[in-house]
């Protein structure tokens, strides 16, 4: 049995633990707990460094997701600090009570420091100018054009629907170039070869329509006259993989904006090269130029060679109609 004069041992005591104990053990459930947010998502790691961003296939996308990513990681390390700062304030900087009778005491005051106010202004201005720095840097590789690209296509919007032409590859055997037109009943297909550079050269017949592709997390207007606008009509990308991506008007044009669609179908450059030549040939069975859905028949090379577009399908352009379309 104790003393009267007996010390209880503060260590042993809930009230008397140290607070650098509680907010160590705060820390680390609050880490544990971002660890298991993390791992409960099924979430892989470029996924969680992507923060949301849409994958592409395009170098020039890749470059823009990294873009992304290190912005948000600065973002998220400024946030922790700016968080740190704070909570350390609100913990161990509470008003005190004062001594009854007494006036309140002010804390220290800071709006003459002179090196804090100029850290204050200087810091953000440094964060800024970095951020520009690599924006710019991005948006120039993005935009950059090699003087001589493997395979130039025009495209021709016009309402509701898209005009492909292939002016860079040989003619066909009436001595035009390589076409491909959209209509009610099909959905054009662009086809395209990967690893190549690709130029898109933009032009409309009516009025201001939109080329995007999201995949290629690129988007520009497609202007009538651009030489007259001012409006540089050109852009240049690659496509790191092969597949079906759906093409979108992203400029309201009109009636039927929402469902003037295109695929890009994005062959190796042998299957490539195997569907320029065959669309400059006579099919025997029709005794007129091969067309893209016959051509991609011929090919039969699986679902690349899909003769009807997979990422979409034809509007119905009965208005009366109550069905969804695109």
């Amino acid at each position: 049995m104790k003393g009267r004069g007996a010390v209880v041992n503060p260590e042993r005591t809930p009230a008397g633990k140290p607070a650098k104990s509680r907010f160590g053990r705060a820390g680390r459930i609050a880490v544990l707990a971002a660890l298991v947010a993390v791992t409960a998502t099924g979430c892989s790691g470029d996924e969680v460094l992507r923060f949301g961003w849409p994958v592409g296939v395009t170098p020039q996308a890749l470059e823009m997701q990294h873009l992304w990513t290190y912005t948000v990681i600065a973002a998220l390390a400024v946030g922790v600090v700016v968080w740190a700062l704070i909570f350390w304030v609100a913990v161990f900087h509470r008003k005190k009570k004062g001594v009854p009778g007494e006036p309140e005491e002010l804390p220290r005051q800071f709006q003459y420091n002179v090196p804090l106010e100029i850290f204050t202004v200087v810091t953000p201005l440094i964060m800024v100018c970095v951020l520009f720095f690599f924006t710019a840097t991005t948006e120039s590789d993005v935009l950059d054009k090699k003087p001589n690209p493997d395979v130039t296509v025009n495209v021709v919007a016009f309402q509701w629907n898209w005009e492909f032409d292939y002016p860079s590859e040989p003619k066909t055997a009436n001595g035009d170039i390589v076409r491909t037109i959209g209509s009610s009943g099909e959905i054009p297909l662009l086809v395209l070869p990967t690893n190549r550079t690709i130029q898109y050269n933009l032009r409309s017949t009516d009025v201001i329509h939109s080329f995007w592709v999201p995949e290629f997390h690129f988007k520009r207007d497609v202007f009538p006259f651009p030489e007259k606008n001012n409006q540089d009509m050109s852009f240049q990308n690659s496509i790191d993989q092969t597949g079906s991506f759906v093409g979108r008007c992203a400029e309201l044009c009109g009636t039927y904006h929402s469902v003037m669609n295109f695929e890009v179908r994005a062959l190796t450059p042998d299957l490539y090269a195997q569907y320029i030549r065959l669309r400059g040939q006579i099919n025997a069975k029709t005794n007129q130029l091969y067309t893209a859905s016959e051509a991609l028949t011929t090919m039969n090379c699986g679902e690349l060679c899909t003769s009807h577009a997979v990422t979409t399908q034809p509007f119905n352009t009965d208005r009366t109609a109550r069905t969804a379309s695109g």
